[in-house]
């Protein structure tokens, strides 16, 4: 195993440049590991890349690509993940154009998303690979766009004229956000901002002192596996280990296999992920784990329960795992994604609080055992960024313990949304009514906290809130009382949210049922009755209509999260079978 610490990582203004300096100077060096499974019982077929070995594949990816589009053009990347994404990405970026990272369009359930987002960027270029090629050129049959296949592309069109030398406030590539609370929007990234964010979670993880590894199953584009995988340790010379998302669902002790297998490891994944560790690994693969060299395990779901590190930790830390490596974080694709985090080393912090109070927009604290209290775990404090906590109608900055929206500022805050003037401004130009905040214009992230002993605790999402008689309701507090009310409620698959009626708002629950059941073999008046019964004994909520759907019926978004707006519209629809009905 190679442990040499690399060099000092130098000013370099974009991702390109990173590569091109360590295939100088460390050229032997392993950069990338694409772990494939090709059989179920597969433990593994690596393939790795030098810093030498990217550097050529992405100079002659970037020489194709110019062949085709003039710089600036968008450059969408429909790629399984694998070596020919990372290429693919950092060609884009090398040959001057912008990169959009999508997916093939064989993902399920993502075929009308990838549609309208082609749509909206309206690349020049589509980037995916041999294996997908016929699939890709049969959905992009009435699209404008020349399609290249990465590894059809020979060494020898390497130019050394790449990468093309490109200011820090060019936009490198459109993040496009997951949609969980509207129609998918195209953030503008520049090459600032993307090492700046690289360099911001390098210093939050620890990674920018001491080597560490990165390993991710989490899709390349989504903007946590983006910067995570690719971003962050081309920026720091690390090397990246990545496995495809099918993989890691599948068989989860896959991930694990690999956290044991390389040395001071950072990796990431939300809250279902760890849980589903804990329910599907089995005795005898936790046995053969050994994670004492863990550095950090990111969790940037929103909010952090820490009932998820307290189970994972309980079933893997036979295993060596550090307690304090646990790091819930915030972020989001606006801010191109790290924007606070609980750094390694430290315990984690837990807030108990009135749920009450918390309906009032105060955090004030309660005893842990108090079933009327809200857990959650505290995210640290920002990386190299200013952050407030700000009235959303008045814009008053708002005190410690106070709950109100994140705003953000700093160099990883992107430069807006693509094509979208209006909302750009609305977003991305925010004003706190005091001055006192600061200096020069605010993200405003659309999401619910506090911070509370220096500490940034998320508490929701500002479009999500169930408002009934003037209260405001969190929904994944609803969906976690929901979840643990009946053993036939599939965890992290149901959506509360809110419809209009006649005499105000009607809260809604849609939850899957889980896959060990059929629905025919749930006695759904007493599923329902529990539901109802836990909901109203811990939140006083009536609730109009409990709906119970097969696996796999609620919608997500694509970085896997329940889209609560898409099943609130498939809702008032009529696409659901009532399995409750409000009296």
């Amino acid at each position: 195993m190679d442990h040499r610490r690399p060099p000092l990582a130098p000013p370099c203004r974009t991702l390109p440049e990173f590569v091109r300096h360590w295939a100088l100077t460390t050229p032997d060096r392993r950069a990338f590991t694409f772990v494939d499974h090709p059989a179920p019982d597969s433990r593994g077929v690596h393939r790795t890349l030098t810093w030498r070995r990217l550097d050529v594949r992405v100079r002659a990816l970037a020489a194709r690509l110019a062949e085709e589009a003039e710089p600036g053009a968008r450059v969408a990347l429909l790629c399984p993940q694998g070596p020919e994404y990372v290429t693919g990405f950092l060609a884009a970026l090398a040959a001057g154009m912008v990169a959009v990272p999508l997916y093939p369009p064989g993902l399920p359930g993502h075929a009308d998303r990838l549609a309208g987002v082609l749509a909206d960027a309206a690349p020049a270029v589509v980037v995916t690979t041999s294996r997908s090629l016929e699939e890709v050129r049969d959905f992009c049959e009435h699209v404008p766009v020349r399609v290249v296949a990465a590894d059809q592309v020979p060494d020898a069109r390497a130019d050394d004229r790449y990468p093309l030398a490109a200011d820090s406030d060019t936009t490198a590539y459109l993040q496009y956000t997951s949609g969980s609370t509207r129609a998918p929007a195209g953030v503008e990234i520049t090459h600032g901002n993307v090492v700046a964010n690289a360099r911001q979670a390098l210093s939050a993880y620890g990674a920018d002192t001491h080597p560490v590894t990165c390993v991710g199953w989490l899709p390349l584009y989504h903007d946590m596996g983006l910067v995570l995988s690719v971003a962050a340790p081309v920026t720091r010379g690390l090397m990246s280990v990545i496995m495809d998302p099918a993989a890691f669902l599948h068989q989860p002790v896959r991930w694990l296999r690999l956290l044991a297998a390389h040395p001071r490891v950072v990796s990431a994944a939300p809250n279902f992920a760890y849980d589903y560790c804990v329910s599907a690994v089995t005795d005898a693969q936790r046995a053969e784990l050994r994670l004492e060299d863990v550095a950090a395990l990111i969790n940037g779901s929103e909010p952090v329960r820490p009932g998820t590190v307290d189970r994972f930790q309980a079933a893997f830390g036979a295993q060596g795992l550090p307690p304090d490596s646990h790091c819930p974080s915030y972020g989001l694709a606006e801010a191109t994604v790290f924007v606070s985090a609980a750094r390694p080393g430290e315990p984690l912090r837990r807030f108990a609080l009135d749920r009450d109070a918390l309906a009032t927009g105060k955090a004030l604290p309660a005893r842990p055992d108090d079933p009327r209290a809200v857990l959650l775990a505290g995210c640290g404090a920002p990386a190299g960024q200013r952050l407030r906590i700000v009235d959303p109608v008045t814009r008053a900055v708002l005190s410690e313990g106070e709950v109100g929206e994140i705003w953000v500022q700093g160099p990883n805050v992107g430069r807006g949304y693509w094509k979208r003037t209006e909302d750009s401004r609305r977003v991305f130009g925010a004003e706190p009514a005091d001055p006192a905040a600061g200096p020069g214009a605010w993200l405003r992230t659309g999401d619910l906290g506090t911070v509370l002993e220096r500490q940034l605790v998320v508490t929701g999402r500002l479009k999500d809130l169930i408002v009934v008689d003037g209260r405001n309701h969190y929904p994944q507090d609803i969906e976690a009382t929901v979840q643990d009310a009946h053993p036939a409620v599939r965890r992290d698959r149901l959506a509360a949210f809110s419809v209009p009626g006649a005499a105000g708002e009607r809260v809604v629950v849609v939850a899957e049922h889980a896959r060990t059941t059929e629905l025919t073999g749930i006695d759904l008046p007493a599923l329902v009755g529990a539901v109802r019964g836990a909901v109203s004994a811990r939140h006083g909520l009536r609730l109009a209509d409990v709906v119970v759907v097969p696996p796999g019926t609620v919608p997500r978004t694509s970085s896997g999260k329940v889209s609560r707006a898409l099943t609130r519209a498939r809702y008032t629809e009529g696409a659901y079978e009532r399995a409750g009905v409000a009296e």
